[in-house]
């Protein structure tokens, strides 16, 4: 599908809680400390003796961004008590994992905007972006060795790997109106929700936690990021440009079919479906008063709710597991992030 013009729109659906504005803040200065020496880490590992991968790794860094996965790294490793430094380099490896999906998703979306600011293939060009994007993981896997577990080496190969049909997948069934809610879920347990799996789980396991908290914090990782990619889905209908930093109705312009576009093809009357299909399926720039038209459509049957309700179950189900951690002030912060997954507007 072309890419279409944009609508901007300022108006947000009814949340069931507003963020805080310093909800993240919270979050993210429980780990203050050990945040500054990984965005350091980070830094010096963005070395290279080419001039336009560092250009590049600067300007990705620059950017800013939330670090949510490395702060689940080092939250999941400090509520199992680690002794040693090793999960300031493990949230590296999952950031700059993370780094690379975007680089190459950028591509393959045609996203001209991420983080506020023009994509990598925008201000260089596609190659740019695809290659500097397979530094960065094989700068990963080189850390990774470095940290020396092979059953952490073994549970981020898979990630990868997961993560990568994830993305073939959601190609896939791109102009699909078809799609179910299931074969939908699949795509983002794949794509989104098994990196937050992977850093968590890996974390305890750098920890030698017991397998009980192991397992509660990856089925964590897996909720949280269930949920993050939910309201994602959501506020791609009903952000707000400047604060998500990337353009309202990229998915229907790409022709993914995400939750909201899902259930709303399922309650809509048939004129509307008509029009929300015709838009999926279709290869022409979709004009902006189309766009409002279809988030309309989407209010008016719930789906935005409905997309929404289904991130506070995951989120819901985060908190659960948390619960069975031993108690700790990073266990409050874990329940904060569970909450910040739903409430937050960027």
């Amino acid at each position: 599908m072309a890419k279409s013009d944009r609508f901007d729109s300022s108006s947000n659906i009814e949340r069931g809680s507003l963020v805080t504005p310093n909800m993240y803040k919270k979050i993210r200065d429980s780990v203050s400390t050990d945040m500054i020496s990984v965005d350091q880490f980070i830094i010096d590992q963005l070395h290279s003796r080419v001039p336009l991968v560092e250009n590049i790794g600067h300007y990705i860094v620059d950017a800013g961004g939330k670090r949510l996965r490395p702060i689940l790294v080092l939250l999941a490793a400090r509520c199992c008590n680690i002794s040693d430094s090793r999960h300031i380099n493990l949230a590296a490896v999952i950031e700059f994992i993370h780094t690379a999906t975007l680089l190459h998703d950028d591509v393959v979306d045609m996203s001209a905007l991420r983080r506020g600011r023009p994509t990598v293939s925008v201000e260089w060009n596609n190659p740019s972006s695809v290659l500097v994007g397979d530094f960065i993981y094989s700068r990963a896997f080189q850390l990774l060795v470095e940290i020396g577990e092979m059953k952490i080496m073994h549970i981020l190969a898979d990630t990868t790997n997961r993560i990568a049909e994830g993305e073939v997948l959601q190609l896939i069934n791109k102009n699909n109106p078809e799609i179910n809610e299931s074969s939908y879920r699949e795509v983002i347990h794949n794509k989104t929700a098994i990196l937050f799996q992977a850093a968590a789980h890996c974390a305890a396991l750098l920890s030698n936690a017991p397998d009980t908290t192991a397992d509660s914090l990856k089925r964590f990782g897996k909720h949280i990021g269930s949920a993050f990619q939910l309201v994602d889905d959501a506020l791609d209908y009903d952000g707000d440009t400047e604060i998500l930093g990337k353009n309202l109705g990229d998915d229907l312009a790409e022709g993914k079919p995400t939750l909201p576009l899902i259930h709303a093809l399922q309650h809509a009357d048939n004129t509307e479906r008509d029009l929300i299909r015709q838009c999926l399926i279709g290869t022409e720039s979709i004009p902006p008063e189309t766009l409002m038209r279809i988030t309309s459509i989407i209010r008016a049957c719930g789906s935005l709710q409905y997309t929404r309700d289904a991130a506070e179950e995951e989120a819901r189900l985060a908190r659960q597991c948390v619960e069975e951690l031993p108690v700790s002030p990073f266990t409050d912060t874990l329940k904060l992030l569970a909450e910040f997954s739903v409430a937050r507007n960027t």
